[in-house]
């Protein structure tokens, strides 16, 4: 196998072969390369075997894996494919495998865990694994771990409850915080279409997206690729049509109320479960499976499968009611009525991959193939989960708007809270169809409502759509560095409530002068803006008042879920991520906004005010797979702009702390125009490897709001040195390439 690799300046591989199949080979070899020691974990939390390799802390991971079955249902998913996605797919694994072994060797994550003889001579990967690693990102990406959350609330404080923790209105995570908008001819400087956008999510390092570039007689396309993912999957132009998505704030994922009873014992002395359905109790499949940990004893997980799916929390709990009441049965015979329930109750866990064995990965190679906005279409017609709002153009000017995905058609209160398996208001009916529509004109989407197809709950406020909206409409001319501009903005969505909130306090004093300063303030969220660093110690101190008012009380009582939905059941966080509908509607729940209002506004000037900037609260603090155990590589605590109100919705979590965890985890300018004249930046670099001067390159970049430009047109003449090789990719001279 040969192939071609072009690496620019920043390091971005760009990758040319004969044909399809060689072409994903090449890059698998490149990706193990560049971001070996990141997908490699991202194989073993796949497999559900981090413990193995870094110790206790993968266990709550590995449990969940293991649960959800993980591995068996991209297994499934990967034989029901096409045969040539499942050939391509397997070319790419041939091709992590040829140089996985190079590109872990001498890895700082690899050397501070002592993994050197495992690196040497890794485990093969499947070729399922790519669609393993692919779902094991997503998987806590949808709604049901906040259902998990909703329950808790309406347990312990009533339904009615609920509205208070309603985020819509701010953003309740770093995964909502996303923008992308599609302008047309008419406004732009070249006449033909530009699509710009900047997904959020938490951002990881290595950074969770991967700039490449790959051509083949067949294509000849840019975009970014998750590592360990052959091909590009959300933002990609194809030299004729370009295209990128937003989360649709869709519901896809249901969580429902499990009973289980015991029917016997098998030969081998285990447990035959039995689960309360519409019809009365169903058979269940029932296993366990064995996680290795290191540096621990190995722990047994029970693993349980009901007509809903698997059962993903609450199973350990169930599972000891049972055996105590095996031994001393309950005085209970109606079947009707359910028996005392252990805490947390079990739940399972219905998507549409597990029900139907797909992953949507057959759209994947009609998407590299794409040549206009109908052949997107088209692809995206396959598309699984996550649900999508997908904004499209080609250079024929035109422009599409597509919510692309499955999402099941079944009872609404399903989309708030768990419902119980034996409610029929739990049935599938099959699924709904998100909105197409052409843009004639402007598009954004940014997790708002009006962009999201009316297929979720709950979305993000419209400030940041409206924002982008007002900022692209604002001249004609529009080109790629007034995108990148539109991405950086940082006015604040949150100061107008804030205002209106802290200009009705009774306060005097030193209290009375941060009122004034903080009415003073400009609205921008800039890392210089001291401003911007008084509203949110202000905040985070209504937050505090909010989360210890007594009506809470029961809330903050233990929910007995794994500690890998914290970020989910912390009520703290979700006060912090609710704390505008908590202002709102807080009085019709007895809760005296104006004197917590007056209490935040009171500690701040009790603390002397605010003599600090926003950057010096909100640095950059990426999140690394070994953070818990203090071995992870780190980078620079630099200033970041912007704030979960803001186009620039670089987000903290108020209440727990101001740090940087979340925010654009790349930023793209698409020009329909000329590809070449298109512009892209990552937070870090290409590299995964920490000792690497592409490790973190594109960084300074990336919190100016610059693009690079992404010039890979292979039908021209390269500026630097292109090489051959038997799939060889580093130590690749490097062409020059300005930034923009």
């Amino acid at each position: 196998m040969t192939g071609q690799v072009r690496r620019d300046a920043l390091g971005v591989p760009h990758l040319r072969a004969d044909d399809v199949m060689e072409l994903a080979r090449l890059q698998g070899r490149i990706t193990a390369l560049d971001r070996a020691w990141q997908v490699e974990h991202h194989r073993w939390r796949m497999e559900g075997r981090t413990a193995e390799y870094v110790g206790a802390d993968g266990l709550p991971w590995d449990r969940f894996a293991r649960q959800v079955r993980l591995e068996p249902t991209v297994q499934r998913c990967f034989e029901r494919l096409d045969p040539e996605t499942r050939t391509w797919l397997t070319a790419y694994v041939d091709g992590v495998n040829d140089t996985l072994a190079e590109g872990l060797a001498g890895t700082p994550e690899v050397a501070r865990l002592g993994l050197g003889a495992y690196a040497a001579s890794p485990r093969p990967w499947e070729p399922w694994t790519p669609l393993g690693i692919f779902w094991g990102i997503h998987l806590l990406f949808g709604t049901f771990p906040a259902k998990l959350f909703n329950a808790h609330v309406a347990e312990r404080l009533g339904v009615d409850a609920l509205e208070l923790f309603n985020a819509e209105g701010v953003e309740r995570a770093a995964a909502s915080g996303s923008n992308a908008w599609v302008v047309g001819g008419g406004r732009t400087a070249s006449g033909l279409p530009l699509l710009a956008g900047d997904p959020h999510r938490t951002i990881e390092l290595p950074g969770c997206y991967q700039q490449v570039g790959l051509a083949c007689p067949e294509f000849d396309v840019v975009g970014f690729a998750f590592p360990g993912v052959p091909g590009v999957q959300h933002f990609a132009h194809t030299g004729t049509v370009a295209w990128g998505i937003t989360n649709a704030m869709a519901d896809y994922q249901d969580l429902t109320l499990e009973s289980l009873g015991h029917v016997g014992r098998a030969t081998d002395g285990s447990p035959v479960l039995k689960a309360k359905g519409v019809d009365g109790w169903e058979p269940v499949s029932s296993t366990t499976e064995t996680v290795r940990v290191r540096d621990g004893a190995d722990v047994t997980v029970p693993v349980v499968v009901t007509a809903r799916g698997p059962v993903v929390t609450g199973l350990e709990a169930e599972l000891e009611r049972l055996a105590a009441e095996a031994e001393a049965p309950p005085q209970w015979t109606d079947e009707s009525v359910q028996p005392r329930r252990a805490h947390p109750a079990p739940h399972s866990l219905r998507t549409p991959t597990q029900v139907e064995d797909d992953l949507g990965f057959g759209a994947l190679l009609p998407l590299l193939r794409a040549r206009s906005v109908a052949d997107v279409e088209e692809a995206l017609s396959r598309w699984v989960e996550p649900v999508n709002s997908a904004l499209v153009a080609d250079v024929s000017g035109h422009m599409r708007h597509l919510v692309v995905g499955r999402v099941p058609d079944r009872d609404d209160v399903g989309a708030v809270l768990p419902v119980a398996a034996w409610d029929p208001r739990h049935v599938w009916r099959g699924y709904r169809r998100g909105p197409a529509r052409d843009v004639p004109d402007v598009m954004v989407s940014a997790n708002d409502r009006s962009s999201g197809g009316g297929l979720g709950a709950e979305y993000a406020t419209p400030f940041r759509a409206d924002r982008i909206r007002e900022l692209v409409e604002a001249g004609d001319g529009l080109t790629v560095d007034e995108c990148a501009a539109v991405h950086v903005d940082t006015l604040n969505g949150q100061a107008a409530l804030m205002r209106e909130l802290v200009t009705a306090a009774d306060v005097t004093g030193a209290a009375a002068a941060v009122r004034a300063e903080l009415l003073a303030w400009d609205g921008h969220s800039d890392a210089a803006s001291t401003g911007a660093a008084l509203f949110a110690a202000w905040r985070t101190a209504l937050v505090m008042w909010f989360s210890e008012h007594p009506l809470l009380a029961a809330v903050h009582e233990p929910s007995g879920h794994s500690r890998l939905f914290v970020a989910w059941t912390e009520v703290v966080t979700q006060v912090g991520a609710a704390w505008h509908s908590m202002a709102r509607q807080g009085p019709q729940h007895g809760i005296d906004v104006g004197e917590g209002v007056r209490f935040a506004l009171e500690r701040i000037a009790a603390q002397g005010g605010s003599a600090t900037t926003w950057g010096e609260r909100h640095w950059l603090d990426p999140v690394h797979a070994l953070d818990p155990s203090g071995r992870s590589p780190r980078v620079p605590r630099d200033p970041v702009g912007g704030d979960k109100g803001c186009v620039l919705a670089a987000a903290s979590a108020p209440g727990v702390t101001d740090h940087c965890y979340g925010g654009p985890v790349a930023r793209y300018v698409w020009d329909l125009a000329d590809r070449d004249a298109s512009g892209w930046v990552v937070p870090f670099g290409a590299s995964g490897d920490a000792r690497d001067p592409h490790f973190a390159d594109q960084t300074r970049a990336w919190l100016a709001g610059t693009l690079h430009p992404v010039r890979s047109a292979w039908s021209e003449a390269p500026t630097g040195t292109t090489r051959t090789t038997e799939g060889e990719g580093a130590g690749l001279p490097q062409q020059a390439e300005g930034t923009r």
